[in-house]
């Protein structure tokens, strides 16, 4: 705890005293709009790509204009958001939990002029800075992980595979014309930061190598026991090796105990796990969250392994436009990616994707609260 500079009071040592250390409370940072209609909204509608409409108890309204951001901004960046902020909107605005952008005014008229102005923000190469999208049927923007740029045991780059499929599939961004919202989310390891098993499409970094081991200097930059005890298959071990006239300790890789995870190298830098022919990525789909029509449900992998081709990975964007496109093509309205492929069948939506199937991507796992909870509305006796 934190005491103010008046000092401590041994006789009331609850004067002064400051508990609320951290984050301001939301509250403080309400629209005035929202702060008056806090919990007494009546309904909201969608005007147009983008563009929201909340409608409240007392007659309120308050508009949404919704914008892709990128998950890692510059200041630079950062500073215009907050400047078109302040001139439409008093300085509010909110970021959602998909990386996207939203700033809230009390009319109609204002929400056009700031979505005009928004599209009309471009890059010197001319993309869009500020494209107003990712509501309704549509895809909305790509909550991604840290990848190459941040992250150490990344099988493959976040930010640069999440812009060339949001080129790929910007016009389902700015429109809503898919049968149903479409999330997609992006991880660049199998330890998942992103919500890569239960989204509709999902990109995901695999590493395919056991760990290299440098027995040279592993005793000298790491704990051996930490880097043992950090394996959650138990697949490292202590061990010994003599190299020249040195008997060194090291550590073992039992292979087909390994699953890739990188947490060894966590503790310990001398077990390197990146491998230029051995990351690469898998697709999986089928994954929501949702509870509308049928219950939640995980992602499947369709797509065992997509080699790394940066800066562009044209084999990644390829795949994912012929998955959106087949879905659009044929799933019923408001169904989402995962019902669609289970009402025609799994071998059905491997032949309309045109993608392979191996008998690595059978899914046989079984929750093991399947045939006990009964947690969604989805109930059965």
């Amino acid at each position: 705890m934190a005491f103010i500079s008046s000092g401590y009071n041994p006789s009331k040592p609850m004067e002064n005293r400051i508990t609320d250390i951290g984050p301001r409370d939301f509250n403080e940072f309400l629209p005035p709009v929202i702060k008056k209609n806090k919990g007494k909204w009546v309904y909201h509608e969608i005007i147009e790509p983008g563009m929201l409409m909340h409608k409240a108890e007392s007659g309120d309204e308050v508009y949404t204009v919704r914008f892709g951001g990128c998950r890692l901004m510059s200041i630079t960046h950062l500073r215009e958001i907050c400047d078109i902020a302040d001139k439409y909107a008093g300085g509010h605005l909110r970021f959602t939990t998909r990386n996207n952008v939203e700033i809230m005014v009390d009319s109609l008229d204002k929400a056009k002029k700031l979505k005009a102005d928004l599209m009309g923000r471009k890059f010197p190469g001319g993309s869009h800075r500020f494209p107003v999208g990712g509501t309704g049927a549509g895809i909305t923007n790509i909550v991604h992980t840290q990848g190459w740029i941040h992250c150490h045991t990344p099988a493959t780059d976040a930010s640069g595979t999440v812009k060339v499929t949001m080129d790929e599939v910007f016009d389902e961004f700015v429109n809503m014309r898919l049968p149903a919202p479409v999330r997609i989310s992006m991880a660049c390891c199998l330890n998942m930061c992103g919500a890569v098993h239960c989204s509709d499409i999902a990109i995901l970094g695999i590493h395919r190598k056991p760990p290299m081991i440098d027995h040279e200097y592993i005793d000298n930059m790491c704990e051996i026991p930490l880097a043992v005890a950090a394996c959650p298959t138990a697949a490292v071990r202590p061990s010994k090796i003599e190299i020249g006239d040195k008997k060194l300790n090291t550590v073992a890789v039992k292979e087909d105990r390994c699953m890739f995870c990188g947490n060894c190298y966590t503790m310990c830098p001398s077990m390197p796990l990146a491998d230029k022919e051995g990351d690469g990525i898998a697709i999986l789909v089928g994954g929501k969250l949702s509870n509308r029509m049928t219950k939640p449900k995980f992602s499947k992998v369709v797509c065992a392994f997509i080699p790394n081709e940066p800066p562009r990975w044209p084999t990644l964007a390829k795949t994912i436009r012929h998955i959106v496109d087949a879905y659009a093509a044929g799933a019923k309205k408001y169904e989402r990616m995962g019902d669609w492929a289970e009402r025609i069948g799994w071998e059905r939506f491997f032949e309309v994707t045109g993608l392979e199937f191996t008998e690595h991507l059978i899914d046989d796992f079984r929750d093991p609260a399947y045939y006990t909870w009964r947690q969604d509305t989805q109930f059965r006796f």
